[in-house]
This record gives structure tokens, sequence and C-alpha cells, in this order.
């Protein structure tokens, strides 16, 4: 059995004395999308922030076969880790190709001297920011704008790519594009954990499922088993969605 690409265990972690994950064990193949879905204040993006190294978190984070628990925000990013975080956090008074350059970051620090290559790759998912590459990110649509944050991300050439509610806010239609994406992004081998309250979507996208409420992982395992699971129907693919 080949080694995950993340291996994540017993994590804890929270904001000051407030623990908000509670001993979680996850972990996710290489070249796989797995996703966890969850009501809000289950801790999804407290789990992406510490894998991301923005939050200290106790327990075991293994990347790639090595333990990176211990390492930075900044050597994350090098080992080939990269969040799409709810926010963007785009430059809105910059173009979009200067926002896509700062993406590139990773790959001008390993010396690759044809980092910048990277842009037409980046522009072949997303047609609509060649489009647009001299205008100002702040005057994107929320469509674009999340294309342009995964753009962003894209151009470290990550390993492991994590998005945060990437569906977050925008138009049913975009919504739609926005898994077509993914689903595109899975063939180019990078793997993906997809934090999403947009469940249905969500698990049609990915390999394997997790449920993550009130900090602890309350089932999990392959995503069309879960989206067939009695309870998650009820509480989150169901007409009927339970209040968080």
């Amino acid at each position: 059995m080949s080694t995950p690409l993340l291996k994540i265990s017993h994590l804890r972690a929270g904001y000051g004395k407030a623990e908000v994950l509670h001993g979680i064990d996850l972990h996710a193949d290489k070249g796989s999308v797995i996703t966890v879905i969850g009501p809000n204040g289950a801790g999804k993006s407290t789990l992406l922030n510490t894998l991301m190294g923005l939050l200290p978190g106790k327990g075991g984070i293994e990347f790639d076969g090595q333990d990176v628990t211990a390492l930075t925000l900044e050597e994350r990013v090098m080992q080939g880790i990269a969040l799409v975080p709810e926010k963007r956090e785009l430059f809105g008074t910059m173009t979009v190709e200067d926002n896509l350059v700062l993406g590139g970051f990773r790959q001008m620090r390993l010396g690759n001297a044809q980092w910048r290559d990277r842009l037409a790759d980046v522009f072949d998912i997303f047609p609509r920011l060649k489009e647009r590459r001299v205008q100002l990110a702040g005057t994107l649509s929320g469509g674009e704008r999340q294309m342009l944050a995964v753009g962003r991300a894209l151009m470290s050439r990550p390993t492991l790519l994590m998005l945060d509610e990437p569906s977050l806010g925008l138009a049913p239609l975009i919504v739609r594009e926005i898994f077509t994406i993914i689903e595109t992004l899975r063939q180019t081998g990078v793997t993906i954990v997809l934090v999403e309250q947009n469940a249905r979507a969500a698990l049609q996208v990915a390999d394997y499922g997790y449920v993550l409420e009130m900090g602890e992982l309350s089932v999990h395992g392959p995503a069309h088993e879960l989206a067939n699971d009695p309870r998650v129907i009820e509480t989150y693919l169901g007409t009927a969605r339970k209040n968080n």
C-alpha cells in the first residue's frame, strides 16, 4: 500500500485555550480529492489553517512521508502545500496577472528559471483570467475572484492544494463551474483537500469524504458511500437542512 501524501494523526488545535479540533485522524492519497463537510462552527477552516501552519496544533502532520508538524507557514509553502482561503485574500489594487505572478514565489525561490511559464497553464485552465489579465483584481466578479485565488495557488505548482469553501457566496451557475474546474485540477495530478458546505457537490467530485461535527470526525468513507448514507442524506443532502 502506498504512503499517503497527507497523514494527520490525533490533531488538536484551536484558538488560545479554546480547543476546536479534538484529535483528528485523516489522510489523503496522492492524486486524490478528499472533502471535509460539516456545519458552520465544526472546525473545518481551523483544520485547513492548522495544516497550513497558520495556527499551532498538537499531534502529527506528515506530508509526503516527512513530519511537517513543526514547520512554519513559509516552510510548508516551500514543501509544496498551498491554501486558497475562504476570503480569497487577493490584492485588489493589483492586476490579475500581477496577483498570479506573486503566486510564483515558490518556484522562483526553487530556482526554476521558467517559473513564469506557469502563467500559460493557469490561463488555459481559466480563460476568463487571460481575458482580464490587465484588469484590477478588485473589479472582478465573485466567481472570477475565486478563479484568481485558485490560479494564484496553482502558480506555485503545489503537490497539495487545499480549498476552503470555494463555492461560498457564488451563484449556482458559477458554483457548477468551480466544481468543473476542481475536476480538471484532479486530472493534473494535484492532491486536493476540499472543505465545503455544499455537501452534495463536494461528494460528487471527491474520492473520499469526512464529516466533521463539533471538532470531531463523526463518519468517513468513500465519497459515493457517504452520498448514500441515510444519516448524511438526512443531515446534509436532504431538502430539509438542519439549522446550524
